[in-house]
């Protein structure tokens, strides 16, 4: 039961920055308008809702895990890719978000309340760096000298609900989208690339995971005579 809990926590591990990672530099203006906040709940009835939403969820997750097969392979594309398709059913059948949208969310619900554009892209890396993401292809950089040629044209600081002047900052971020040759066409390509990415780091983890409870069991007196299988002919569906 331990392993497929593990399953379901790397099931919701979702992480990335909108406006930084390759896949979403093409539409880094989209979340600067604030959103209204969906109705809030009190007491009882909100620890309710929670409580039965999370044993909804996982026990959607539990019944896909039951079914599929999982290789853990880190190495073979196939079993990656298969793996991949397995997390991507489970997202979908228990509500749980993907990369891209856990993404969002978390830049949505940071960045909210921030009235003025420089410091919300502050946010955004600050954001990137307590995820542990890279940017690889200088989009920050990029995009703060934009901010600094717009707020030096309109003589003031940029704030997010000035219309006429995010235009000016959008045009510019066009020309950075078109320079590091990312075209908003091109998102479920880059969106498809971070999952196989995510799915090969998490079979890694699991390889690891399952080495050790396998080393730590052939330790015991009665499994000492006992060959240790390759991971790789573990079938995940018996240990749930």
């Amino acid at each position: 039961m331990a392993f497929s809990t593990r399953l379901l926590f790397k099931s919701r591990q979702l992480y990335g920055s909108q406006a930084i990672l390759r896949p979403d530099v093409v539409l880094p203006v989209r979340f600067y308008s604030k959103e209204a906040a969906p109705p809030s709940l009190k007491g009882d009835e909100m620890l309710k809702n929670i409580f039965l939403e999370v044993k909804n969820k996982f026990e959607t997750a539990l019944g896909i895990f039951r079914k599929e097969k999982i290789t853990i392979d880190p190495n073979d594309p196939a079993a990656v890719s298969q793996y991949a398709n397995v997390m991507k059913t489970v997202r979908e059948k228990a509500g749980l978000f993907s990369e891209s949208q856990r993404i969002q969310y978390t830049i949505q619900t940071r960045t909210q309340d921030i009235p003025d554009v420089r410091t919300y892209l502050l946010a955004l890396k600050e954001i990137r760096i307590k995820r542990g993401l890279t940017d690889e292809l200088g989009a920050e950089a990029m995009m703060m000298d934009a901010l600094e040629k717009v707020e030096k044209e309109i003589k003031k600081p940029l704030m997010r609900d000035d219309k006429k002047s995010m235009a000016l900052l959008t045009a510019e971020f066009d020309k950075i989208n078109k320079k590091l040759g990312i075209r908003k066409e091109d998102l479920p390509k880059y969106e498809e690339q971070l999952e196989l990415k995510i799915a090969k780091a998490q079979l890694e983890e699991l390889k690891k995971d399952a080495l050790e409870a396998m080393e730590t069991q052939s330790k015991r007196e009665e499994f000492k005579d006992e060959a240790m299988p390759d991971v790789k002919s573990l079938d995940v569906r018996n240990f749930i």
